[in-house]
């Protein structure tokens, strides 16, 4: 568990140093970053009772939501972000809990994951901003949130451009395609988290909003217009996923297509010598032609002919055409 405290005094902020479970003092002019880190059952109890916040907003910090929101109560505003992180076998999300109160701003996070050296170096980056108040600090810890996006979606663009490389000449097997689903599923469920950040970014940057400043709603704007871009990119992924499925089945459609017609063709030349061979095999004795002399040479040059100009037919249609080697390696290592 860690409970750290920064102080901003408009110019320079602090270093960090451990809260005492008091409320913190500071000039007029000044304000604190509260940076909460797997935080038990009594130091969110102290943090309530200090700063009085709500509970069900508390909870969800803790981990108990289930989307990102912003949540208006009497003296103070919660929201809830989502952190994506690229993890061995998928996305990894985090929730942070981030309370915006007069003065104070305090982030909640379970782990360790996210709050570590990134979020707390951005400290000397905000303060060199000559911010005015605890909403800056909040744009600051949604704008590292958001840049930590861009790598998932850079993954996800890596393994749709391997596919569409592959596609062509790849005979996709059953662990390629059951990974192609599944990169699928994980850009939809990253595309609904990032819907949902939009919804928080777009709050904070249009509406009337306690503890929010109209000089502050810029910053959450171009945070929007990041989230934005990210989506798009998103969307536009998801549809080359579902585009590239679709493309191997149609192709794997036209594959069976034709073997079938190949199948059939043979059948068919084969079908002529099996039932001349079949007619003359019988052995009746009123079989005339089969006392010539020539009897025998003639019953074989009728069936090469057939089948030859059964074979140019067929070839000339298009139904004997070798078919293409396809590369059977497997796809690259999806996430």
């Amino acid at each position: 568990m860690s409970i750290v405290t920064a102080v901003f005094d408009g110019n320079d902020a602090l270093s960090w140093m451990p809260w005492d479970g008091t409320t913190i003092r500071f000039k007029d002019d000044a304000f604190a970053w509260i940076d909460v880190i797997d935080a038990r059952g009594e130091e969110i109890e102290a943090l309530r009772q200090v700063f009085g916040l709500h509970d069900l907003a508390l909870e969800d910090s803790m981990g108990n939501a289930q989307v990102a929101k912003v949540d208006l109560y009497a003296d103070h505003v919660f929201i809830l972000a989502k952190v994506a992180e690229l993890g061995p076998e998928a996305i990894q999300y985090t929730d942070v809990g981030i309370f915006l109160i007069s003065g104070r701003a305090i982030t909640i996070c379970r782990t360790e994951t996210f709050f570590g050296h990134s979020l707390r170096q951005s400290v000397h980056s905000i303060a060199r901003r000559d911010v005015d108040g605890p909403e800056y600090v909040v744009h600051g810890v949604l704008d590292l949130i958001v840049d930590r996006y861009f790598p998932v979606v850079q993954m996800i663009t890596d393994e749709v451009l391997l596919i569409e490389k592959r596609l062509l000449d790849a005979s996709l097997g059953r662990d390629e395609i059951a990974r192609i689903f599944h990169l699928r599923r994980e850009a939809i469920h990253f595309q609904h988290t990032i819907t949902r950040m939009i919804e928080v970014c777009n709050k904070l940057a249009t509406l009337s909003i306690p503890c929010v400043s109209s000089d502050a709603r810029p910053y959450f704007r171009d945070v929007l217009d990041k989230l934005l871009r990210i989506e798009a990119m998103t969307t536009g992924l998801i549809d080359v996923i579902r585009t590239s499925l679709e493309a191997s089945s149609l192709l794997e459609q036209q594959r069976q297509s034709a073997i079938t017609r190949q199948l059939a063709a043979w059948a068919g030349i084969l079908g002529v010598p099996t039932a001349i061979a079949g007619i003359y095999g019988m052995n009746f004795i009123n079989m005339p032609e089969t006392h010539t002399r020539w009897g025998y040479f003639a019953a074989l040059g009728l069936m090469w002919s057939i089948c030859a100009l059964l074979y140019w037919r067929f070839r000339r249609l298009g139904w004997l055409q070798p078919l293409q080697r396809r590369n059977t390696r497997p796809l690259g290592n999806i996430p």
